[in-house]
């Protein structure tokens, strides 16, 4: 690693072209040209709701987790948005679908959500792997189609990308991947390689989830 790539960069180069897959997969164009399907939307919704739980005890886990109160405000904070507008968005988008959520997980929606165990039970920088995947591939592709968004009349659309978009969400991003390279100053090489591999299952699952959901 180069005195000026942090473990967090370390991590995503050495996932390169597979995070390129995420931030440029054709469910975020389709999100926000507007043309997904409701088939697609709807698959999306009932599968990506099925992590909350998970992703709750995660979040939970690394801020019980983390080294001192300053480390875990942000994300307590960022705990009560998901327990409140991001639970709120799907429970709403899901009424506008007619769709009842408790759907049976595909087979990556279960995988991710045993990473997310997995991790949940791990160490800090563990379940920091996992989460600044989560969080930092979202930001990319918010990002990247939110200034051409075509979506902003189709609020179950537009809502998704602001919520993945924006100074907040990249401020969170940030916290998250700091989180993560202060880790990284810290564990042994052997710990590193461990996290390593939960951050490429967690990008290779992501890109296999927006795959699954455009399969209807």
């Amino acid at each position: 690693m180069s005195a000026k790539e942090t473990f967090s960069e370390q991590c995503r180069n050495d996932v390169d072209s597979t995070w390129r897959k995420i931030v440029h997969h054709q469910w975020t164009d389709k999100l926000a040209d507007g043309t997904l399907t409701d088939a697609q939307m709807s698959k999306y919704l009932l599968q990506d709701y099925l992590f909350l739980d998970a992703f709750v005890v995660l979040l939970s886990s690394m801020i019980s987790k983390a080294r001192c109160l300053e480390d875990r405000i942000p994300g307590a904070q960022f705990l009560g948005l998901i327990t409140s507008s991001e639970n709120t968005y799907f429970v709403d988008s899901m009424a506008h679908y007619g769709l009842t959520p408790g759907a049976a997980p595909e087979s990556v929606t279960q995988s991710f959500i045993d990473l997310m165990f997995e991790a949940s039970q791990g160490t800090l920088a563990d379940c920091l792997a996992v989460l600044t995947v989560c969080e930092w591939s979202y930001c990319c592709w918010g990002t990247r189609v939110a200034p051409n968004s075509k979506v902003t009349d189709q609020p179950h659309f537009q809502r998704w990308i602001d919520l993945h978009s924006g100074e907040g969400f990249e401020g969170l991003v940030a916290y998250l991947r700091g989180l993560l390279d202060h880790e990284g100053t810290r564990i042994s090489q052997e710990e590193k390689e461990r996290v390593k591999r939960l951050f490429q299952t967690a990008v290779r699952y992501e890109v296999e989830f927006f795959d699954m959901a455009m399969n209807v």
